[in-house]
């Protein structure tokens, strides 16, 4: 990618070839585009010189690594934070780079296995059994009966 500092889209050994998503379902390390600027905020000289804030972007629209059902759903899910069907995730707590990379791998990998998850199963309805409502129709109205003879005994002092 052009603009990009640092060693940008090859692994170099730094990163993993592939990014496991859940089970054998795993993104190939040519589908993540990888961009590293200069963290904000305090650190003394060395972060001047070190781009060690790292953003990991993958393009969810266009990828073939996904299954069609799972790319579907996570494009659904994840609407509201694509870019043109790009997924961006930014990582900058760590001073190393390298610690970085694999905190924005990390978060990317949660986030896909989080929206490419199947919808849980619907609730059965089912009855209240008989004797719960018995029960509790029962406690009421001894609770009832408390309260009302409360009131008795102090209307027969007055």
């Amino acid at each position: 990618m052009e603009g990009m500092s640092g060693p940008s889209r090859r692994s170099g050994g730094l990163a993993p070839r592939h990014l496991t998503i859940r089970g054998s379902v795993s993104l190939p390390e040519a589908e993540l585009m990888w961009r590293f600027s200069r963290s904000s905020g305090p650190g003394g000289q060395h972060v001047n010189t070190s781009d060690s804030q790292v953003e990991l972007r993958f393009d969810l629209a266009r990828t073939e690594a996904l299954p069609e059902v799972w790319k579907r759903r996570a494009l659904q899910r994840l609407a509201g934070r694509l870019t043109d069907g790009v997924v961006t995730v930014r990582a900058s707590e760590h001073r190393s780079q390298w610690r970085n990379r694999e905190a924005a791998a990390v978060r990317l990998a949660a986030l896909l296995a989080e929206a490419t998850a199947p919808p849980p199963k619907p609730r059965k309805p089912t009855r209240v059994p008989r004797g719960i409502n018995e029960r509790r129709l029962r406690e009421k109205k001894h609770r009832s009966e408390t309260k009302r003879g409360r009131g008795r005994s102090l209307r027969d002092w007055s």
